[in-house]
């Protein structure tokens, strides 16, 4: 399969999360008792909630929610993986024991821990995702920075740099076109869209843990609503025959699996020659 297609399919897929998050409503429209738990075949593209209000706007509210702070994580997990890659190649002891330490010591930091802790030091007012998926970036950085390396250590390292350059090569060609573009882009690229989909499953988890709790939430004001409200509103269904919210979940995995496709195709389209 030529890598155009999935590589357009998941551009389509993420400006389609991004435009809902653009166009997302401040707030959810005035309730509607008589159309409650209509399915998405009686008031599409969801169906409503128990009180009649689209579950399209809670949609597009939670894209407004996770997908700005899941791409900012993506890239910065992106641009540490091509400084590893690229300091591989330097052919210095002292920088490859520096990122070895900086490597050692966030890989040894329990994930969970340290964003739980960000989160409630974020005051209340100014509840986002962003320093939490920015975090979470940060705690996934040394995987993919040892990754990046390891692919340039195959190439060579510094002697692939300097056969390139005796060939009368730019240092941009080489760094930028050779190394970064040619090598080490697959993993850029898979890593940058699994750390999306990490922050999107986060964002769901802290959220869903606030709603069961009856808190506010970690990740976003208390006038939006999440996924995870989808989720929790259609979760009945699994265990209460005849409850009726079945096409929340519906929704809620759709939208989840959304994510995960554009993941995938994502790190399809980058995958090596």
């Amino acid at each position: 399969m030529s890598r155009w297609l999935p590589a357009l399919l998941a551009l389509a897929i993420f400006g389609a999360l991004a435009s809902m998050g653009w166009l997302a409503p401040q707030h959810l429209s005035e309730p509607v008792l008589e159309r409650g738990l209509k399915s998405w075949d009686a008031f599409p593209p969801f169906g409503t909630d128990s009180r009649g209000r689209p579950l399209l706007e809670y949609a597009a509210q939670g894209a407004r929610v996770v997908v700005v702070p899941a791409a900012l994580a993506g890239c910065l997990v992106a641009a540490m993986s091509v400084a590893g890659g690229l300091l591989r190649c330097v052919g210095d002891s002292r920088v490859d024991a520096a990122v070895a330490a900086f490597g050692e010591v966030v890989g040894a930091l329990p994930r969970m821990v340290v964003i739980l802790v960000a989160a409630i030091l974020i005051p209340s007012t100014d509840r986002s995702l962003v320093p939490l998926a920015l975090a979470w970036a940060v705690l996934c950085s040394p995987g993919a920075m040892d990754e990046a390396a390891a692919v340039a250590e195959r190439l060579g390292g510094a002697r692939f740099v300097e056969a390139l350059r005796a060939h009368g090569f730019s240092w941009n060609r080489i760094f930028l076109y050779h190394i970064v573009a040619l090598n080490l882009r697959p993993v850029i690229v898979r890593q940058a869209c699994e750390t999306m989909t990490q922050v999107t499953f986060l964002e769901l988890a802290l959220s869903y843990l606030s709603l069961q709790q009856n808190q506010s939430s970690f990740t976003h004001p208390d006038d939006l609503r999440s996924w995870a409200d989808m989720l929790k509103l259609g979760y009945p269904a699994l265990v209460i025959p005849g409850v009726g919210t079945g096409h929340a979940l519906a929704a809620g995995l759709f939208l989840v699996g959304s994510v995960v496709l554009f993941a995938r195709l994502g790190s399809f389209s980058a995958r090596a020659r």
